[in-house]
């Protein structure tokens, strides 16, 4: 692995470390959709600010631009992968019709599921306890955040009780055949609690396997490292404890090029739940849009291009970048080398 080490005050232009026309691919396979805000947590590393109090329309995706959406994905056969994030993107109305039509195109959908939401209950009764068995049925690809196997770094993380709510929400994945049906992919995710870089991913996976199944019987597919990128309540957190510039300078001096190949942005759009493009969900937390010709004030539209127009842009870049580039690189895939 090659490092390059560079001062702070460069760390806002990373564009100029990769070359200023780093560019998405000859051809995009995955739509990433962020449905809307509204979570049942607000943890402390959460890049969009997501939180139960997230419930307007402003943040949340309205009906019409699900079908624009659905839509779009229908008409265009080279989009083969649907990446649902949000927030909880299970607590939008339109979450499952969406799945469905998806899926009956031959789509493969990802769920990024917080795994509290699936023991979760609202005060006027909404339940949430529909979702394993509904995910297994459309055989949906489920990637769940456990930021770690001991339970004070998740509580620390994501709020007291938020550990033993994870292990139900992820025994009950098991039980309709996640991680052990090989048609039921279970991917977990872990983020480092501190201002660090996630640890080598392979070994951090066998740890996680031992622990979960010894102390719950609990079994995955796959574990996912990513790192915590220095935005939204994340960076505040840092400005709040002086940690941010070492921070960043820890991300700048870890950063290595043979990520970029496989830097999601390229091989991905990422449409808001307003429809609004950005080459990713982090560029999305940043009001970072993708820089895509369009004939009006407002932010380019998914549906108002084709994927051919979205491949090979110009990717827009900011001082965050050095969190998907830094040690082993990051996506949500996990570690890039």
């Amino acid at each position: 692995m090659t490092s390059l080490a560079l001062p702070i005050a460069d760390a806002d232009a990373f564009h100029q470390r990769v070359g200023p026309e780093l560019r998405a691919a000859h051809a995009i396979s995955t739509l990433q959709i962020n449905l809307g805000l509204r979570c049942n947590l607000a943890c402390s590393h959460c890049h969009v600010d997501s939180s139960p109090s997230r419930k307007g329309n402003q943040d949340n995706m309205s009906p019409e631009v699900a079908n624009k959406i659905m839509a779009w994905v229908c008409q265009h056969d080279s989009i083969r992968t649907i990446d649902c994030t949000g927030g909880s993107p299970e607590m939008n109305p339109n979450f499952r019709r969406m799945v469905k039509a998806f899926t009956q195109a031959g789509r493969t959908v990802i769920d990024r599921c917080n795994p509290t939401i699936i023991t979760h209950v609202e005060r006027d009764g909404t339940a949430y306890d529909w979702i394993p068995a509904f995910l297994a049925e459309h055989r949906v690809e489920v990637t769940c955040s456990l930021p770690c196997y001991l339970e004070d770094n998740v509580n620390a993380q994501r709020g007291d009780g938020s550990y033993d709510a994870s292990i139900e929400g992820l025994r009950r994945l098991n039980e309709v055949g996640y991680g052990s049906d090989p048609n039921l992919t279970l991917n977990l995710v872990y983020n480092p609690v501190g201002p660090s870089l996630p640890p080598t991913q392979d070994n951090l996976e066998a740890d996680y396997r031992r622990e979960l199944d010894a102390r719950f019987g609990l079994k995955f597919t796959s574990l996912f490292t990513i790192t915590n990128m220095p935005i939204a309540r994340w960076r505040r957190d840092l400005e709040r404890n002086q940690q941010l510039e070492p921070y960043l300078q820890k991300l700048v001096d870890a950063y290595n090029p043979d990520t970029i190949p496989g830097l999601m942005c390229r091989h991905q759009i990422h449409a808001d739940h307003h429809g609004r493009l950005s080459d990713c969900d982090f560029n999305f937390a940043v009001q970072l849009p993708a820089e895509l010709p369009h004939h009006s004030d407002e932010a380019p539209r998914l549906w108002n291009y084709t994927p051919e127009q979205l491949a090979s842009r110009r990717i827009a870049t900011a001082d965050h970048c050095y969190g998907c580039t830094a040690g082993a690189g990051s996506s949500c895939g996990g570690a890039l080398t």
